[in-house]
């Protein structure tokens, strides 16, 4: 039987859409200076693993702005892009880790969990997540 969290309080909601093309073009253009810049030891392991990581890399692209804009800081003096890491839970279902600053801010807005959701085809890949209050 599948149960899903409880619910909560909506504190922010965000969203975001990229096209992987971009993602891919500044892998080639920047590689590892990017990928340690944006994208934690994680999702990296995560993403090289995959045939074709850009797309993968731009969903998670994706997590980290619709996350920021939960928040509404975006990404710079309250989020950094390696405040937030997705990774993947037991039925694969995207999650969220946040990093000591961004927990800081979690619980400076109220809420206590972040909820993602993503998607990717080829050419693009989005993601949406929302700031919740779980009592």
């Amino acid at each position: 039987m599948i149960t899903l969290p409880p619910g909560g309080v909506l504190i922010g909601l965000g969203c975001d859409l990229i096209e992987t093309e971009r993602i891919k073009k500044v892998l080639e253009k920047h590689g590892e200076r990017f990928l340690k810049r944006i994208f934690t030891e994680e999702e990296q392991a995560y993403c090289n693993s995959l045939k074709y990581p850009h797309k993968h890399y731009a969903a998670r692209w994706a997590a980290k702005e619709a996350v920021s804009k939960c928040f509404t800081t975006g990404i710079g003096e309250h989020l950094d892009w390696t405040s937030v890491s997705v990774y993947h839970g037991s039925r694969k279902e995207p999650l969220v880790r946040l990093d000591a600053k961004a927990t800081a801010l979690l619980a400076q807005v109220g809420a206590t969990h972040v909820w993602l959701s993503l998607s990717h085809i080829d050419s693009h890949a989005m993601a949406v997540a929302a700031l919740v209050k779980q009592a």
